[in-house]
């Protein structure tokens, strides 16, 4: 089975223990939350596993932290079960943890964004008493013609996240969200008053989100690995400079997210996984699109599932390593018949040492290879075959010599044979 999509929550998911059994068992995840301690220049570990709740719910806090476990859980289901996305798509928050797994944003840079992202909003609540409540049972223009009838010039509520057919969340000035809410509850719909510290996807973001855009302005953004679906208008990131637009209308828009799921769908996803504490966005898939089988990386259940559903293409750190030295050992030995010193210097050696640096580097930090790592090597086999000029029908008995040697022909069963 083939992962199609992952999926990244946003702030309110966060909890006093998110993440730590990954980090007791992996090497990969821990490196990543001491990655995050250097950035942030205090002890985030300890604040996600021993620290204290208010603590963790301050916006400038929730956000890098979520982000951190997001991407660890991200970089642990791609190496222990060598699950390629199709798709990556992220609610809020988690649209920066989708462009960071893209490869859009590079980690240390996204930390750092995210915590300027939550001061932001963070400076919002002393600003103005404002308050945001989800909206179950009600549909779209139920909801957004009950919004128009508590709004004034003065004091404003509007639908802020768009989740599914009947579950919205509104936001805005507080007596406006309440005199919304009691009008919605009369109506039949469920209430929940969120716990958050400003009115997000909301007008009154508009500051913040000026702030922000001169943030992200500071960073350089690169392309995109796999396709990330926005929040803003629920379709795919064209290239690395739509992230700046999007990530800044992001904060005053609503949140798609019921445009979003319809748009993978109808791309013919099947599989989705949550990364990221709690199971919201898992759930919201159940009830919504019956057709996606969805699970959650924070629930045992499903982790013990996908561990044992995806055996098959679960591999050892050894037979990971062991790509990369094969990938070696044949590009020494495939005869060269190229008398061009220039490009064998340029393709063949350059690559060969490249390979090597990445197994030292590995081996150094005792890390396992991501599977993009080595996608990344046998690619690079490819341009040394290419160069010393190896017929195609060698080339072809080499990579299967690798997919069988190191029983991995499942994995990349969508590598282009020469």
């Amino acid at each position: 089975m083939k992962v199609s999509a992952f999926l990244f929550p946003g702030q309110g998911s966060q909890y006093i223990g998110m993440g730590k059994d990954l980090y007791e068992q992996s090497l990969v995840v821990r490196h990543i939350f001491e990655k995050a301690n250097d950035v942030l220049g205090f002890d985030l570990t300890k604040l996600c596993f021993q620290g204290d709740e208010a603590e963790l719910k301050k916006t400038e806090n929730a956000q890098p932290a979520l982000l951190t476990v997001s991407y660890a859980m991200f970089q642990y289901c791609m190496q222990e079960f060598g699950l390629s996305p199709k798709y990556l798509a992220g609610h809020s928050l988690g649209e920066l943890s989708a462009l960071t797994c893209a490869g859009a944003i590079k980690f240390e840079d996204a930390i750092k964004i995210v915590k300027q992202r939550g001061k932001f909003m963070q400076e919002l609540v002393v600003s103005e008493a404002s308050s945001m409540a989800a909206i179950i049972g009600l549909e779209y223009d139920i909801v957004q013609h009950v919004c128009n009838l508590n709004s004034s010039e003065k004091e404003i509520v509007v639908i802020s996240n768009y989740n599914s057919r009947d579950r919205l969340v509104i936001s805005g000035h507080k007596y406006a969200v309440e005199q919304a809410c009691e009008y919605l509850k009369s109506m039949g719909a469920d209430i929940v008053f969120l716990q958050v510290s400003a009115p997000f996807h909301s007008p009154l973001m508009e500051s913040a989100a000026q702030k922000f855009e001169l943030e992200l302005q500071k960073y350089t953004f690169h392309d995109l690995t796999w396709p990330v679906v926005s929040n803003v208008n629920g379709v795919i990131y064209k290239e690395a400079r739509d992230i700046v637009p999007n990530l800044t209308q992001q904060i005053v828009s609503q949140v798609q997210w019921k445009s979003t799921m319809e748009y993978l769908e109808s791309q013919g996803v099947t599989v989705a996984i949550e990364c990221g504490p709690r199971m919201i966005l898992r759930n919201l898939v159940k009830q919504n699109h019956p057709k996606i089988e969805s699970y959650s990386f924070d629930d045992r259940e499903d982790l013990l599932y996908m561990t044992s559903h995806f055996r098959k293409e679960v591999l050892s750190r050894a037979n990971k390593m062991k790509v990369l030295n094969r990938c070696l050992a044949i590009a020494v030995c495939t005869r060269n018949l190229n008398d061009n010193n220039e490009e064998y210097q340029n393709n063949v050696v350059a690559n060969y040492r490249k390979i090597e640096d990445m197994v030292e580097e590995l081996e150094n930090k005792k890390c396992e290879p991501t599977i993009e790592q080595l996608h990344t090597a046998l690619e690079m086999l490819r341009t040394i075959f290419c160069t010393k000029h190896a017929p195609l029908e060698e080339q072809r008995q080499r990579f299967n010599q690798i997919f069988d040697e190191t029983d991995t022909r499942e994995l990349f069963e969508d590598f282009i044979m020469p």
